[in-house]
């Protein structure tokens, strides 16, 4: 059971770390999006134990393992994890806003 003020604390947290190194992403690679895509991975990484390799070696197993984990979440995870994929793409859709708008970044 997680208290709210906490659980609203991590979701800040989550979103303007993923926000943030999803910025210094886009000004540095010039890729828009790149946040959003390596996300998910990142997720899995968080959520499951499996060592990233054996979703190539074992992936019946693994991706297994993972759904249970996943199903296994509480809402409150959930919230975090969503609150960490926002600020994500958020990232992407500020860097396009100022793209447009002719700022140059590096």
């Amino acid at each position: 059971m997680m208290n709210i003020p906490l659980l609203l604390i991590s979701m800040l947290l989550f979103f303007v770390l993923f926000f943030g190194i999803g910025f210094l992403l886009n000004m540095l690679l010039r890729m828009t999006w790149i946040m959003a895509i390596i996300y998910p991975i990142i997720a899995i990484l968080i959520i499951d134990d499996v060592k990233f390799m054996e979703y190539f070696t074992n992936p019946g197993t693994s991706f297994s393992s993972l759904g249970e984990k996943v199903t296994s979440l509480a809402v409150a995870d959930i919230a975090i994890m969503l609150s960490g994929l926002a600020g994500a793409i958020v990232s992407g859709v500020i860097m396009r806003v100022l793209r447009a708008k002719g700022y140059r970044m590096f």
